[in-house]
């Protein structure tokens, strides 16, 4: 029997926050169901975040952004654990998101064509995001930009499908009650690698 190999990325840079909890109860419940994990926490790694040229010219991928791209074509399933700030990801997310998946990489625009080779297929990923209002307000009034620009313009667009996401919010002045009940239920979502 095969064992699913998943990627668990933590995208916030602080790690006392709540996503750090939550990355750790996903790895506990992954651990518990014997399936293969690897971990990246963005905040440790060292490169520059900046795409300074665009795709006008290469930039040389740093040591720890070549191992991330190993690590993305190794993974069945990618987690994502990070804050939404301003509708978005942390700065330091977008910018390995910029850094690494890259043309050549993630993906191959065909020539003189509007369409695109999709390099990561096959695979499927978690969104766990933490925000400071009710993730019903954030979808429905809001319109849940960053869910978005991740699932669809991020993920789908390299070839990831089922993209599942998890909204969990207000973290600003909730509950011990509340966290430890999100904690378990992203446990359980680690033990069935989902």
């Amino acid at each position: 029997m095969n064992q699913k190999k998943i990627l668990l990325i933590n995208g916030h840079p602080d790690e006392e926050s709540f996503n750090f909890g939550l990355s750790q109860a996903y790895k506990t419940g992954v651990e518990r169901s014997g399936a293969e994990l690897r971990e990246i926490k963005i905040r440790e790694l060292d490169f520059n975040p900046n795409l300074k040229f665009g795709y006008r010219k290469r930039t040389e991928l740093e040591p720890d952004l070549l191992e991330a791209q190993i690590n993305l074509k190794w993974a069945d399933h990618i987690v994502w654990v990070y804050p939404v700030w301003w509708g978005s990801v942390p700065a330091i997310m977008k910018g390995f998101l910029d850094r690494v998946l890259l043309p050549g990489f993630a993906f191959k625009i065909r020539e003189d064509s509007l369409w695109w080779d999709k390099y990561l297929k096959g695979k499927t990923s978690r969104l766990i995001c933490t925000m400071d209002q009710p993730a019903w307000y954030y979808s429905i009034y809001n319109g849940a930009p960053s869910h978005k620009a991740m699932k669809k313009l991020t993920m789908e667009f390299v070839g990831v499908r089922s993209v599942k996401i998890t909204s969990i919010g207000p973290i600003k002045q909730s509950s011990e009650k509340f966290r430890a009940k999100w904690l378990r239920k992203v446990e359980q979502l680690g033990e069935k690698n989902k």
